[in-house]
């Protein structure tokens, strides 16, 4: 009886798990930047060619999203994240074995396919495991993970290339996401009622309501499998946060894609150097994935506000991006460039936490395609970020990207300020009142 009445904490176990994979995503989809230079000088490739080896994971992985997402609300995040890290782990691995343009370009697409169900599934995941004031810091601390694996693959990558070369690089962070994916499948349950780390008292917690109801309700949930696609698809809300999440996939992209070739070629770093000084933005990333969902979280917690929490935060993010990466394009000092690029990251990556949030905030039960959606529309932003990037290169300068970039950035704070509204479900018609879920209501969610 003593133990039923402290609170157990497996959600945080859990969260422990989702974070990992999140590292794992990123470590996966950025080694290639990091070996672009010497796969480029190995088989002649000029920089629209590798603007389309990028992009054709990105490309895979946005039309995948609201597959993935559909998946993981129908079936539950064990079985289908478990499947679909083991798969796209060997597509990892396989990179080693292309021969050319064309198979790089196949096996990044075959790729992309498996990593789209990713976050829309861990998002589902998160909005059944965690209460609502705790969303944000889930999402910030969860897309932290995955910019520290960003931040962790030039020195790796660098590492494994200069002593086993780069092919290896793909053996072992295909390895890595395979154990991963075992482990998944031994250890996490589709809902906190099932998992034996999950006690009555914190399962209290996380429901808000009486443990015996809330697995009533979290069972009719999970078997609801009808999405309401021209619901969703006519509300204004949902393309507002499509549209929205573009503008920040889009600049993404030029740090996790350009930005070892842009050191290397344009600011003469030497390749170990781009081992450091790449890593830089995205270590300020991590903090400012973290730092965006505590404020997101904090201010819902202190005003209980949604707009205010959600918005200000997003729309700081865009602007101090936005005020960073000009700067680092003009400046003729390298190193005030890195510093800029570090400190523009940092901004951005503060709006993943009300971002993310916002789609378990208004998508209640459908969570899993609303934030697949949202991922979908931003990841067709992040696929033509490096064609965009790699064309305005081969025949402009080095400068025009990161100038598209900010008037993106500018675009995407006026969406938040002027039409993404964080309380309207989008559920609702959109001649509807909006109507915020409140705390524990897990049949409306």
């Amino acid at each position: 009886m003593e133990g039923q009445k402290s609170r157990s904490f497996g959600r945080w176990y859990i969260l422990g798990l989702i974070c990992l994979m999140y590292l794992i995503t990123y470590l996966d989809r950025v080694n290639i930047s990091t070996a672009a230079p010497v796969i480029s000088k190995e088989f002649g490739f000029d920089k629209i060619t590798m603007g389309v080896i990028f992009s054709a994971f990105v490309w895979a992985y946005a039309l995948f999203q609201v597959p993935g997402g559909w998946l993981n609300d129908r079936f539950g995040a064990r079985p289908v994240l478990g499947a679909i890290v083991a798969y796209w782990s060997v597509m990892t691995a396989a990179t080693a074995a292309a021969t050319g343009a064309i198979s790089f370009v196949v096996l990044r697409f075959l790729f992309g396919i498996g990593e789209a169900g990713a976050f829309p599934g861990a998002t589902r995941s998160m909005q059944l495991w965690y209460p609502r004031e705790e969303r944000g810091l889930v999402q910030g601390l969860t897309h932290s993970a995955s910019r520290l694996g960003a931040a962790i693959a030039p020195p790796l990558v660098v590492f494994i290339m200069t002593n086993w070369g780069w092919r290896s690089a793909f053996y072992i962070c295909g390895a890595i996401g395979f154990v991963w994916s075992i482990w998944w499948f031994l250890s996490y349950r589709n809902l906190p009622e099932e998992h034996p780390l999950v006690n009555r008292e914190e399962l209290k917690h996380i429901r808000g309501v009486d443990s015996t109801g809330a697995i009533k309700q979290a069972v009719i949930e999970r078997k609801a499998a009808s999405v309401p696609w021209s619901t969703l698809l006519r509300s204004p809300n949902m393309w507002a946060i499509m549209c929205a999440y573009f503008t920040y996939v889009y600049c993404l992209w030029i740090f996790l894609s350009w930005l070892p070739s842009y050191l290397v070629e344009f600011r003469h770093f030497t390749l170990l150097k781009v081992g450091l000084f790449a890593s830089m933005p995205l270590f300020a990333g991590v903090l400012g994935d973290t730092a965006g969902g505590l404020a997101t979280d904090w201010l819902l917690k202190l005003t209980g506000n949604t707009k205010l929490a959600r918005r200000s935060v997003a729309i700081v993010g865009l602007l101090g991006c936005c005020a960073f990466i000009v700067p680092a394009a003009l400046t003729s000092n390298a190193y005030t460039a890195v510093y800029c690029l570090t400190a523009s990251m940092f901004f951005l990556e503060c709006t993943i936490g009300p971002s993310w949030a916002v789609p378990m905030d208004i998508g209640g039960k459908y969570s899993g395609t609303v934030s697949g959606m949202m991922n979908m529309a931003g990841n067709f932003g992040g696929a033509l970020s490096p064609l965009v990037f790699g064309f305005l290169v081969q025949y402009g300068d080095w400068q025009a990207p990161f100038i598209v970039a900010a008037v993106l950035l500018v675009i995407g704070a006026a969406v938040w300020a002027l039409w993404l509204d964080p309380d309207r479900s989008v559920l609702d018609a959109p001649d509807a009142s909006p109507a915020t879920p409140q705390h524990g209501q897990v049949a409306a969610e």
